[in-house]
């Protein structure tokens, strides 16, 4: 009698390489975009997808609030239509991301989310900004 774990057999190799290269062609996590932006390499736009007011209180360095209801195509014409969008929000609880993600893609635009979020920031003990130290 198998396992619970076994009882489901294991996807093939094939089909486990083609899962998680997908997967990550959709989303990041906090240590990459930490050390892109420590080594200088951020060859994308970090949005901040929560309210101005969480924005104000607490960021990720570099950061620039967007909340998705203010991606417009007027808005998003800022950037060329090559721009590679990383967004995030509060958390894992959080599907702000998700909206923003879905916005974006809708307007023509590529798009990551940075998985854990605020959430994941902290648990890696990266630094925060926020706009009362940066005044």
């Amino acid at each position: 009698m198998p396992s619970f774990v076994s009882e489901t057999p294991a996807a093939t190799p094939e089909a486990t390489a083609a899962y998680y290269a997908r997967k990550l062609a959709f989303e990041t996590d906090c240590w990459d975009v930490n050390a892109s932006l420590a080594a200088g390499k951020a060859d994308f736009v970090l949005l901040d997808v929560r309210s101005p007011a969480m924005f104000a209180a607490s960021h990720l360095p570099g950061a620039i609030n967007l909340p998705h209801g203010k991606m417009t195509a007027h808005r998003m014409a800022e950037w060329p239509d090559d721009t590679l969008f990383v967004v995030y929000c509060a958390g894992p609880h959080c599907n702000g991301t998700d909206k923003a993600a879905l916005r974006l893609a809708r307007l023509g635009k590529q798009v990551k989310v940075m998985i854990g979020g605020m959430t994941g920031w902290a648990d890696e003990g990266f630094s925060f900004e926020s706009e009362a130290a940066a005044a």
